[in-house]
């Protein structure tokens, strides 16, 4: 606060003249510090300011490494995933030949054993008939 004409000539005369005069001096002393403190003040503050500025540009900078770098893991894991895909589809084809080839195997097997099942089941039941007449024959 500056002072005033009013305040200096009341020190005045509540002092007197040696000791108002030192009191407003000091007064006056203490209000150019005040200033200067304000300018240092505001000049740390517009450092600051440029400081956090800076870091910011800095700040966006890696931010912007840190994005390209998700955008080439990004890039990566689409090429990972097109090769699952290829694998998948591969497989696919492989599992269905395999099981083409694995059931066109046990059909042929299967009708073998059907065959000869009938076969063995023809000569045993020819064979069971035989041993019924010749019992028969020889009982009669």
């Amino acid at each position: 606060m500056p002072v005033t004409a009013r305040l200096s000539h009341k020190l005045y005369e509540t002092f007197g003249e040696e000791a108002g005069a030192d009191m407003v001096g000091w007064m006056q002393h203490i209000e150019a510090q005040r200033a200067e403190l304000r300018e240092l003040n505001e000049l740390n503050f517009s450092r600051f300011e440029s400081r956090l500025n800076e870091l910011d540009r800095v700040m966006e900078a890696r931010f912007a490494q840190v994005d390209a770098r998700f955008a080439q893991v990004d890039a990566r894991f689409t090429q990972v995933d097109g090769r699952f895909a290829q694998l998948e589809a591969t497989m696919d084809a492989r599992f269905a030949q395999f099981e083409a080839t694995i059931v066109g195997r046990l059909e042929a097997k299967i009708e073998q054993r059907t065959a000869d099942l009938m076969k063995w089941s023809f000569v045993f039941w020819c064979g069971a008939v035989a041993a019924v007449a010749a019992l028969a024959g020889v009982l009669k």
